[in-house]
């Protein structure tokens, strides 16, 4: 269990990150019927020439239904004010009703939040056309924190699915690569360590199914990818631990893969999202290494 200064200092850190007041989009696309299914564009900011990389956000939150895109938007907007186009995408998360016998909200929803991730991503290419012409999607990085970053990386990997898998795709994303922060990159890894209260066995819908669906949903089961991917994780991160990204780009390594794990010192899980922190600066710099 952390220490009492360890908790103070990721409530403290928290604090930060969600103190910046949310940014409006300058316009909202629908990729479906369902209120969340909605993707927020902001166009990039300043004076750059051409068009710009599309950066593909994925919001945090343990996919449970209080925390949605809003919380992310200053950090959407960070990155349009360092020149990039950017898309901050909505999915539906899990029931507001707790879980029999718990006492907080359902993490995900099985399939939805998973069908709503491919959607968004497939629709993506058409909806930016019109919606931010300044964006050059040929040059696509996907970037998610938390339980977002468990998105990105499963978002990459949808050729590597198990080819029963609805969501499984022929070939791999035209994506230039993945910058996952903090990710819920492996499922064993964070059920061990009680990552967010169980939240991967809640989203692949409990216990019993957890082995079965694991295969469709842990990015640490389908690898290797062939899609740049570059970890960033705090080292005193409490939320969720170094340990689990370890667990991630070593079952890479095992898969023949080399996943670059970017880990900051003295930093915890919220300011990689946080426009005020240096980490945030690190993580523009990350995207940016392969967007460009």
């Amino acid at each position: 269990m952390p220490d009492d200064a360890a908790v103070a200092r990721d409530a403290a850190e928290a604090d930060a990150a969600f103190s910046h007041p949310a940014v409006e989009p300058d316009t909202t696309a629908a990729y479906g019927d369902h209120p969340d299914q909605v993707i927020d564009f902001y166009a990039p900011r300043g004076d750059a020439e051409g068009p710009a990389p599309l950066v593909v956000v994925l919001h945090g939150g343990a996919w449970r239904a209080p925390y949605d895109r809003r919380h992310l938007t200053p950090f959407a907007d960070f990155l349009a004010r360092r020149g990039f186009a950017v898309a901050n995408v909505e999915y539906r998360r899990g029931s507001p009703i707790p879980a029999q016998g718990g006492t907080a909200p359902v993490a995900g929803r099985w399939p939805e939040t998973f069908d709503d991730v491919a959607a968004a991503l497939d629709a993506l290419p058409s909806l930016v056309r019109d919606a931010l012409p300044s964006a050059d999607p040929r040059r696509t990085v996907v970037t998610g924190h938390s339980a977002g970053g468990h998105l990105a990386l499963w978002a990459a990997a949808r050729h590597v699915l198990p080819a029963d898998a609805p969501w499984h795709t022929a070939r791999p994303a035209p994506l230039r690569g993945v910058v996952a922060l903090a990710p819920i990159a492996d499922f064993r890894a964070a059920e061990e360590l009680g990552v967010c209260g169980g939240a991967c066995a809640e989203l692949l819908g409990g216990a019993a199914r957890f082995d079965e669906r694991l295969p469709y949903a842990d990015p640490a089961a389908l690898l290797p990818t062939g899609i740049a991917t570059t970890v960033v994780q705090g080292r005193t991160d409490i939320t969720v631990p170094e340990a689990v990204a370890e667990a991630y780009a070593d079952a890479a390594a095992k898969a023949g893969e080399v996943v670059g794990l970017t880990l900051l010192e003295d930093v915890g899980h919220f300011p990689l999202i946080d426009p005020a922190a240096d980490a945030c600066a690190v993580v523009a710099e990350e995207i940016a290494q392969l967007a460009y």
